[in-house]
């Protein structure tokens, strides 16, 4: 259960990012309280899978899986640039999480 609540706190990690950037400096109401939300949703998230998985393990599948996918949000949907070099780096952060987990 900690595994499923720590996935799902490292999407919420990239809803606040990307609410984050939405709300312009917190001058619009709902991307701001979108952001709000979903990081007490997301720390609660963390906080509880610390208690079952190492700290070193759970903050870096969490952190890895919030980067990854804020990445990817702004490639698919702000423009961001897409090059090989960026997409590798993403793969490098994915092997990363995924040897955490393997090797927990």
């Amino acid at each position: 259960m900690a595994w499923v609540v720590l996935i799902v706190s490292g999407v919420l990690e990239t809803v606040w990012a990307t609410a984050l950037e939405a709300s312009k400096n917190f001058s619009r109401l709902w991307p701001s309280v979108l952001f709000l939300c979903a990081l007490a949703l997301s720390m609660g998230g963390l906080s509880y899978a610390v208690n079952h998985i190492p700290l070193g393990t759970a903050y870096g599948v969490w952190v890895g899986i919030g980067a990854v996918g804020t990445a990817v949000y702004g490639m698919a949907v702000l423009g961001d640039p897409v090059t090989a070099a960026r997409l590798f780096c993403l793969l490098l952060i994915i092997g990363g999480v995924v040897g955490l987990k393997l090797l927990h």
